[in-house]
């Protein structure tokens, strides 16, 4: 989700009445902290949009029964950072304040009524139906919901998520396919490599110097060249195959 066109539809999918024009992604893995005595919390990702609304996102797949106490730490996190904010600072106004939302993206039902999406804010307890409108909401999907009860676009995602089942009619979620696929081999590049380079380490320590140079390179070239054949037969462009390798391997080239 550290995309910002991705970050961007995910949220409209979860927000549908919202018009959401873009997110901004302020940064992924986000930790707030107020003092060096206080625990914090950390965010997977920390983001804005319509300059008035910010917004945390956080996927859980272990259930820890902690949930409802955890979102109240993120709203109390978010709040400091909106009375920070430069609209409220230069204008003074609490009125000026951005809505907060605190999502939460399950591969379990936190309540257990089946729902897809659990949405809360504040109400009074004596008057039905009146509400604070204090802007804070904390959001809680579920991909195991069997309710009919959100969009077929939102069920995608939410299926995507828990099961990583695709849909041929969604290109969002196509669209988060080729990503995950891109990241995975990423990572499994990295881990190889790694690999190699203790193996040589190893074969340094023996004393196994002759050839070395030669194997070496040779070594590197053929997982290269299978690594770019695996990406070219699913479908990868050249461009996005040159991401790959470059963001995996920094500076270190290969001859072909």
């Amino acid at each position: 989700m550290n995309n910002e066109e991705v970050c961007t539809e995910m949220i409209r999918r979860i927000l549908p009445d919202m018009d959401i024009r873009k997110v901004k992604i302020i940064q992924a893995q986000k930790s707030e902290r107020e003092t060096f005595d206080t625990r914090g919390v950390r965010f997977d990702i920390f983001s804005k949009f319509d300059n008035r609304k910010l917004a945390v996102c956080e996927a859980q797949t272990m259930n820890k029964k902690d949930l409802a106490r955890r979102s109240h730490a993120y709203q109390i996190a978010l709040g400091l950072k909106a009375l920070s904010s430069d609209i409220l600072v230069k204008s003074g106004n609490y009125n000026n304040l951005p809505d907060t939302f605190v999502i939460f993206i399950c591969t379990f039902d936190p309540f257990g009524y089946g729902r897809h999406i659990y949405t809360f804010y504040n109400t009074c307890k004596e008057e039905s139906g009146l509400n604070l409108n204090d802007g804070a909401y904390t959001i809680f999907l579920n991909a195991r919901g069997i309710l009919d009860d959100i969009s077929k676009e939102l069920r995608a995602f939410l299926d995507f998520f828990m099961t990583g089942k695709t849909s041929e009619e969604d290109s969002f979620i196509k669209k988060l396919e080729k990503l995950l696929y891109i990241a995975k081999q990423n990572a499994d590049w990295r881990s190889k490599y790694m690999l190699l380079l203790m193996r040589e380490q190893e074969l340094i320590g023996e004393g196994r110097t002759e050839g070395r140079a030669e194997g070496r390179t040779e070594g590197r070239n053929e997982m290269f060249n299978s690594f770019v054949s695996s990406m070219k037969a699913r479908g990868m462009t050249q461009e996005e195959i040159n991401q790959i390798t470059n963001s995996a391997l920094g500076k270190i080239s290969f001859t072909q």
